[in-house]
């Protein structure tokens, strides 16, 4: 495994990350936690979930699974921010909704801790000093290590930043956002941002949800199992544009003789300020595929190709993003 620090913190985590979206949903607990372990012994360190994930499920799984030495193999990292309910303060990034959802999700995890907390949107009703004081307590407090963001504008995250500087609080270190080859809106500001002000970006969707592992087209029914299968409402994400990218990906991998998935996270691994690359995984098998990824070296010609493939997503709508409104 390959390490990257954090951004411009000193936290070292594994180039490939494991996304638990699917832990309690398209996996069950036992097969997500034999993912988890195959995940920790390969080398990976950096465990990503969130609150919301299989309606808490996802860190209920993780607590069981990191039981005893393995959960200090890891950085654990969790989100807050999203809706956990309909009621008033069910969402948001306010003092109050933080601090309650935090002390759940350490209860759920079964830790005293967490790695790196992020906030898992911008909340357009919360003034950004009320949510990076209450970070700012919970990392003295010991409760979390580092802060993260989430699904950020560039201009959010450059003005709590500078809130950050001017009063003298933790910075996010992180931010996560969609990107791929299927998604490199990023480039345009985010990016450019982060270098600058030294945050690590965290891809989500490094896959576009899988359509880029080869296994849609247009004409046939998406196989047994996958997302498509199992949401339905992910059928509209798969537009022919992202079809046609993702025949021509694995195209170039064929003549590498290494699987597309392979191909397109290692493309994603080049790129400027990325930290990790949290992949999610349904099996094991799975996941020791994605992991092929750390090792395989682009040459020029092949970077030329996907350059030319992906260019028009640089420009097109994200593949994804969450909002609260």
């Amino acid at each position: 495994m390959k390490y990257r620090y954090l951004g411009r913190s000193g936290l070292q985590v594994s180039l490939l990350g494991l996304g638990t979206n699917s832990f309690g949903k398209r996996a069950d607990k036992k097969t997500s936690i034999e993912i988890l372990h195959a995940a920790i012994d390969s080398g990976v360190n950096f465990i990503d979930t969130a609150n919301i994930y299989a309606n808490t499920a996802s860190e209920e799984i993780i607590g069981d699974g990191l039981k005893g030495a393995k959960r200090y193999d890891v950085i654990l990292a969790t989100k807050a921010g999203l809706p956990r309910g309909e009621g008033a303060n069910q969402r948001g990034s306010s003092r109050f909704h933080i601090q309650r959802e935090l002390e759940d999700s350490l209860r759920r995890l079964q830790t005293d801790h967490i790695d790196l907390y992020q906030i898992h949107t911008f909340d357009p009703n919360t003034p950004l000093e009320e949510t990076l004081r209450t970070l700012e307590h919970l990392v003295q407090s010991g409760k979390v290590r580092y802060i993260g963001a989430s699904n950020y504008a560039a201009w959010e995250l450059m003005k709590a930043l500078g809130i950050s500087d001017r009063l003298g609080l933790e910075r996010f270190v992180s931010i996560q956002t969609s990107y791929s080859l299927a998604d490199r809106t990023p480039e345009q500001e985010l990016m450019p941002l982060c270098l600058d002000q030294g945050i690590g970006i965290i891809p989500y969707f490094p896959l576009a949800g899988g359509i880029l592992t080869g296994k849609y087209s247009q004409e046939d029914e998406a196989p047994a199992g996958s997302r498509a299968d199992k949401d339905p409402s992910f059928n509209r994400l798969m537009t022919g544009e992202r079809i046609g990218l993702a025949d021509g990906i694995s195209w170039s991998a064929r003549s590498l003789s290494i699987d597309p998935a392979v191909l397109s996270l290692a493309w994603l691994m080049e790129q400027p300020a990325v930290s990790s690359i949290i992949a999610g995984a349904t099996s094991v098998a799975q996941l020791n595929n994605n992991l092929n990824s750390v090792n395989v070296v682009l040459s020029d010609k092949i970077k030329e190709e996907l350059e030319h493939l992906s260019k028009p997503f640089r420009y097109s709508e994200p593949f994804a993003t969450y909002r609260l409104w």
